[in-house]
């Protein structure tokens, strides 16, 4: 296995979202409460299980996924992560309807995920 910096415009972008994905993933994993901070939840007295499942679950996932496109660095990983981020966009969608989310934190959330999807999927499907 050799790792190779993308050359083409669409990859670089690709790799750019997977390298962001990884960036999010390790905010996770190592500041847990911060990122809860800026997610808008608010920690119960006391309780330390938000922190592990913020860790796992939302840091490991994240970081395990963006890491995986990197480097392996084939289309179908890629389709894989645009498809996760477009997955998330249509379930906040879902929310912002049903949950009364209309926050501006809902809406700066749905259009990063929406440009990560469309970043990684444009690059499977050969539009960018």
């Amino acid at each position: 296995m050799e790792f190779a910096l993308p050359v083409e415009t669409g990859e670089q972008l690709a790799f750019g979202a997977a390298a962001f994905t990884v960036l999010l993933g390790l905010m996770m994993l190592f500041a847990p409460g911060f990122s809860l901070r800026i997610l808008g939840f608010a920690l119960p007295d006391g309780s330390t299980a938000p922190y592990s499942e913020t860790r796992s679950s939302l840091g490991g996932f994240y970081a395990g996924l963006g890491l995986a496109a990197i480097l392996v660095a084939q289309p179908f990983v890629y389709f894989a992560l645009g498809t996760a981020y477009g997955l998330a966009a249509f379930a906040r969608i879902v929310s912002i309807l049903s949950d009364r989310g209309t926050t501006v934190r809902n809406y700066i959330f749905l259009v990063v995920q929406i440009v990560l999807s469309g970043i990684a999927l444009g690059y499977f499907f050969g539009i960018i």
